[in-house]
Formats: structure tokens, sequence, C-alpha cells
């Protein structure tokens, strides 16, 4: 009997510290400086995520600054040449809450983040109506549980499956990182 109790107290350790590394408010902002990779990408208005559509971007980096905006290091395709295209959001003072102006005024929001492996983003846009969410990760891929709890998030907005685009089945414009991968 101590047995079994002992297990189950340690089966219960072991699922807590497999979701204590998800973090969902209290941001620990500089942790999330560094390279990231684009990995899912979902929207309510499909055409922005499509190819050629204007929020199909691909992140390569984020850097924290002084005054708590996030500059972030996108790549688009413009006439199927990759592009550089750096951004920088505002924070609003809220806990992970930002605004920045692309493709109109927006406000997202990091909705969880495992500092060492993968970030969640919502983001609202106010001048065409639209919202977004994006998965990155410290890896070029991430793992299908991961991938399936994304989805799972965009159904809750009210993101249908059809409208999530999985990144890592395209060219991500990494040949700026120089590694050739398509």
């Amino acid at each position: 009997m101590k047995l079994l109790l002992l297990c189950l107290g340690l089966t219960l350790v072991c699922a807590q510290e497999g979701t204590s590394d998800v973090v969902r408010s209290n941001f620990d902002i500089p942790k999330i400086a560094g390279e990231w990779y684009s990995i899912l990408l979902a929207s309510d208005h499909r055409e922005k995520i499509e190819e050629n559509g204007s929020m199909r971007v691909f992140v390569e980096h984020i850097d924290v600054l002084e005054n708590s905006s996030l500059s972030f290091k996108f790549h688009t395709k413009v006439n199927g040449v990759c592009t550089e295209l750096p951004l920088v959001s505002d924070s609003t003072g809220e806990d992970g809450i930002y605004t920045i102006s692309y493709d109109g005024n927006n406000k997202f929001r990091i909705l969880q983040v495992n500092y060492s492996r993968h970030i969640i983003f919502y983001l609202e846009n106010f001048s065409d109506s639209y919202q977004l969410l994006e998965l990155y990760a410290r890896e070029p891929d991430t793992s299908p549980e991961l991938k399936n709890e994304f989805v799972e998030i965009c159904q809750k907005y009210g993101i249908v499956k059809e409208n999530i685009i999985d990144l890592t089945r395209v060219d991500r414009c990494f040949q700026a990182r120089g590694n050739g991968v398509a």
C-alpha cells in the first residue's frame, strides 16, 4: 500500500512538473529574446496568411528593448524574393500585451510560453477586423502534441482547423539564416 501511495505521489509530482514550464501570466519578457522559428499560423481570414498574404511572415529573432518594447526580425516574400521585415511593438504596460502597426492597427498578447521551447501569440487586427494566432519554436519544428494543443487553442478563438497553416512544410525564407533549408 505504501508503495502504491509513493507511486501515485511521484506520478502527481511528475505531471505537475510537465506543465510547470508553460507560463501563461507574469511573463519574464527578457527570456523570450533570441532565435525563433515560425511553426503554425492561423487566422479567421485565411487569405491574410496564404502565400502572398500580408500576414505571412516568418520570425527569425525577437529582441527586448530597454523600454520593454519587442523588436521582431521577420522575413516575408516580396515578388518571390525573401525580404527582411523588421518591426517594433510597443508594450501596453499590461502583462504580455503589445501594440504594433503593420497591416493596420494591432494588439497582440502572449498566450503561453515555454522560454526554451515555444511561444504562442494571439493578435487582433482592428483595421480589417481579423484575428491571428502564431506558434513559434526554438527549433525548426515541434512535437505533434504541441501542434494539436495549438489547434485546440485556435478553435477556442473560433478559427477552424482548415485556416491553420503548417509553416514547417513551406519555404520559410531560411536562406537568411544561411542553412539553405526550404
